[in-house]
């Protein structure tokens, strides 16, 4: 049995932090970090079943032609990334009054929807990417056992391709869910793989009023590819998702609406436009699912 400690429940029988049961989530669910962006999803659903939120954690279920979808913001990060995709598991493969895991597991579908910036000046703004991979350098994921799930070669090549202190730990590759990938994949998107880092400023290079360990990091991601993927754009969420969904059993995808790009210095002149249009491409998709 999984003790009360480990699986905290409120009062009510919902999971702690999300403030969830099993009956207000679809097995259809989109990501977004910002509490915000949840409504503008659901404005285009033809119901809604079901809204609650506690801290950063909003969901919102309900129904978009005839599909169940949850919409559910995470807020920044993979720490949370790693309260998300535990206690939405727990929400459908723990059975909540015994405590212990069900015999037969469900599999969600979950895609993240979100911003970024790209690393690669032909990925221009307003445009949406892919990720074929998450490369995690937050080493949140190296808490578990991840050797079934991860890439050994791209991680050992970044590494390498980095000069990669491995005081900071050695960063993760999980490759997304390719059912989701045959699904939601255009030629208007762009593939490739998208790092995750653990912070905004110096995890992703700024330099404020300190220092940091590598200068020169961003140029180096800049130029790295392996089997011919190069590192699209730069985040904080991706990777952590891709890697406690394949050790969980769920598939997982994340798309991201392009608002920057950091190798021409360019910023959207319409953001809110981009992330519209990328919103009702994927929940068309999840539609016809």
């Amino acid at each position: 049995m999984i003790q009360n400690s480990e699986l905290i429940l409120n009062p009510d029988g919902s999971v702690y932090h999300l403030n969830l049961r099993p009956e207000h989530i679809a097995h259809d669910i989109i990501f977004v970090g910002d509490q915000n962006r949840v409504e503008k999803i659901t404005q285009f659903f033809d119901s809604i079943e079901y809204s609650t939120q506690k801290r950063e954690f909003k969901t919102q279920t309900g129904i978009y032609k005839g599909k169940r979808i949850s919409v559910m913001s995470t807020g920044i990060g993979p720490d949370n990334i790693d309260i998300v995709v535990n206690e939405l598991d727990a929400l459908v493969n723990i059975d909540l009054e015994t405590r212990q895991p069900k015999e037969e597991l469900t599999s969600l579908n979950i895609i993240r929807i979100g911003t970024s910036g790209s690393l690669q000046a032909d990925i221009p703004v307003d445009s949406f990417v892919m990720s074929k991979f998450g490369l995690g350098l937050d080493n949140m994921l190296r808490s578990y056992l991840i050797d079934e799930v991860s890439n050994a070669a791209l991680e050992d090549a970044f590494v390498t391709h980095t000069n990669w202190d491995i005081r900071k730990g050695k960063p993760y590759a999980i490759a997304c869910s390719e059912e989701l990938e045959k699904l939601i994949e255009s030629d208007k998107i762009f593939k490739g793989i998208t790092a995750t880092a653990g912070g905004f400023y110096g995890p992703q290079g700024r330099v404020l009023r300190l220092n940091i360990q590598d200068e020169e990091l961003n140029s180096k991601m800049d130029n790295f590819s392996f089997n011919e993927e190069r590192i699209t754009n730069l985040e904080m969420e991706t990777a952590a998702i891709y890697g406690l969904s394949a050790l969980l059993g769920h598939n997982a995808l994340s798309l991201n609406a392009i608002i920057a790009n950091r190798a021409s210095g360019t910023f959207s002149e319409d953001p809110y436009k981009a992330v519209d249009e990328l919103i009702s491409y994927t929940l068309n998709k999840l539609a016809q699912k």
